[in-house]
């Protein structure tokens, strides 16, 4: 499916000849997907539109990853050739310090590991912002959000069952002050901010919701602070014509990631602000209507199928290929000979599938390892997604490979695979035969019926949370054959990371890092539209030409 692509907004939102670069901070940075898609977004002389000043994260591990994607982005579109070496042939990573001393150095400053509002900012971080405020002379930008833990449902359900839990006296809940904080401190021309949807019904006191005084702090409605003007990016609220100046609602902010090309169906609180100097005038329906050129469905099929084909692991020694054959035959032919509670015509196609799964494993002349070289995406995999993903110089997948499984999830989860093949949807735990009932006090409660949920080829996957790094129940592969949950590299896929993108850590931590990350090409997105408004051109007649627009959009 290609881009659908809308006619061009009115003249008052063409660009103007040289534009500047805008330097970008990047706090709460996780592994850099943010940074990853703004630093992706062009300007007119073939250079970046923004430049990553400076990107803050406290997370050891999640540090080293952007540590590293910010050297390899001073090389600009070409990365050095011992980065292909290292990726494609494995091995100790170079010392890139005595290598490229200088990129390096630029990495080491762009990237700092620091726990905001546990430092001190007069010690060294304002002195930066403020550097970096008068070297751009204004033209900056903030991004990020949050530590979303005390705002996600998960979250708050957690804190519930802790004694004397307070949200009033818990930190995490007033994070977005420290945001709030470098806001007023670097007066960006322009901001982004990210949260989960939890965030929308969050309150300190079962009363006061925290997202009506998040709103408020960001619109600047506070003594002496800079005043911004909020704008919803989803292209669906058509309210934003009906009002001016339209006022965003809470539930305007909510973006939905699978309407701009990511394969995966992520619903985030993403509020963008324009400084009132740089708002005046502009069409409410502007910022959303240039999201809805990037329009574009994808499945989990575009990303994961034509990958290498890889085996699960066995959580017990040995864990050979062999004995995955033997483990693995057991299971399917456990699968195949069982009765269902699917009616008679799905119950028989059932097992007509899941038998041909079946002989065909028996027939495979190697079986697939727990890792495997090729680079390999769908045939079909749209144009733009395939392009931003794939790297021509790479012959293997960074961090594609699997982790181990214990024998009877094994047989869940060809279970799982065919019935989704079968019925078009993930079984609950109410379609499992009793003989594949786990030992889990909860599992007839209702509470987690879907423990064990398998990706649909074709559509948006579930959300990829950090939960992936648990146990891998909610993200098995849709390949009845490889019957394993998703490596790293299919998380960072479905999230949208580039294939060169190396997430360093151990596995757990990396799974971590690609499930708390924005998927970098949605903030790709977010950063062409907003760098097309932060250099629209000012009307002669502001009441004219937003008539103009309005009449354009609607």
């Amino acid at each position: 499916m290609d881009l659908i692509i809308i006619e061009p907004l009115p003249e008052t939102l063409e660009s103007v000849r040289s534009l500047p670069t805008y330097s970008v901070v990047d706090i709460f940075a996780g592994p850099g997907g943010l940074a990853e898609g703004f630093s992706s977004v062009p300007a007119e002389d073939g250079g970046r539109a923004f430049h990553i000043a400076l990107s803050i994260e406290k997370e050891a591990t999640a540090h080293s990853t952007l540590r590293l994607r910010s050297f390899l982005r001073q090389f600009g579109e070409a990365f050095p050739e011992e980065y292909y070496s290292f990726i494609n042939s494995g091995g100790d990573e170079p010392d890139w310090e005595s290598i490229y001393p200088e990129q390096w150095a630029a990495a080491v400053e762009e990237a700092w590991q620091l726990e905001l509002g546990a430092e001190d900012p007069e010690r060294r971080l304002n002195e930066r912002l403020d550097a970096i405020r008068s070297n751009s002379d204004g033209h900056t930008v903030l991004i990020g959000g949050p530590p979303c833990q005390a705002y996600s449902l998960v979250g708050r359900a957690r804190n519930l069952g802790v004694k004397d839990y307070k949200a009033e006296k818990d930190e995490k809940h007033f994070l977005y002050r420290e945001y709030i904080r470098i806001l007023d401190r670097l007066q960006p021309a322009a901001f982004v901010m990210e949260n989960v949807k939890g965030m929308l019904s969050s309150s300190i006191d079962g009363e006061n919701r925290i997202f009506d005084q998040v709103l408020s702090d960001l619109r600047g409605e506070r003594p002496g602070a800079t005043a911004y003007r909020l704008i919803a990016l989803d292209p669906r609220s058509r309210r934003q014509l009906d009002l001016t100046p339209f006022e965003p609602r809470a539930a305007d902010f909510i973006v939905r990631a699978e309407d701009f090309g990511v394969p995966q169906a992520r619903h985030r609180v993403i509020v963008v602000g324009l400084r009132a100097d740089r708002a005046r005038d502009l069409p409410p329906s502007s910022l959303a209507e240039l999201m809805v050129r990037h329009n574009l469905k994808t499945t989990v099929g575009h990303v994961l199928d034509g990958m290498p084909k890889l085996r699960s692991g066995l959580s017990r020694d040995p864990d050979g290929k062999n004995e995955w054959k033997q483990t693995i035959e057991i299971a399917m032919t456990f699968v195949s000979e069982m009765e269902t509670s699917l009616a008679d015509k799905e119950q028989e196609e059932f097992a007509e599938l899941a038998a041909s799964c079946l002989r065909t494993f028996r027939g495979l002349n190697e079986m697939p390892g727990r890792e495997a070289r090729g680079v390999g995406i769908a045939d079909d995999c749209p144009k733009d997604l395939r392009d931003w993903l794939v790297d021509p110089k790479l012959e293997t997948l960074p961090n594609h490979t699997t982790r181990g499984h214990m024998a009877s999830d094994l047989a869940r989860y060809f279970f799982a695979a065919i019935f989704a093949k079968v019925v078009g949807r993930s079984p609950k735990a109410s379609d499992y035969p009793e003989e594949l009932a786990p030992e889990h006090a909860n599992w007839t409660t209702g509470k987690f019926a879907d423990r064990f949920r398998v990706q649909l080829s074709d559509g948006p996957s579930t959300t990829v949370t950090s939960h992936i790094s648990k146990d891998g129940h909610y993200f098995i592969h849709p390949d009845p054959l490889q019957c394993r949950s998703l490596s790293v590299r299919e998380a960072a896929r479905l999230q949208t990371f580039p294939d060169n993108y190396l997430f360093k850590g151990n596995r757990t931590q990396q799974y971590v890092q690609v499930g708390n990350a924005v998927p970098p090409l949605l903030a790709r997105w977010i950063g062409d539209a907003l760098w097309t408004i932060l250099n629209a051109r000012q009307p002669e007649n502001p009441a004219e030409a937003q008539a103009e627009a309005l009449d354009h959009v609607g």
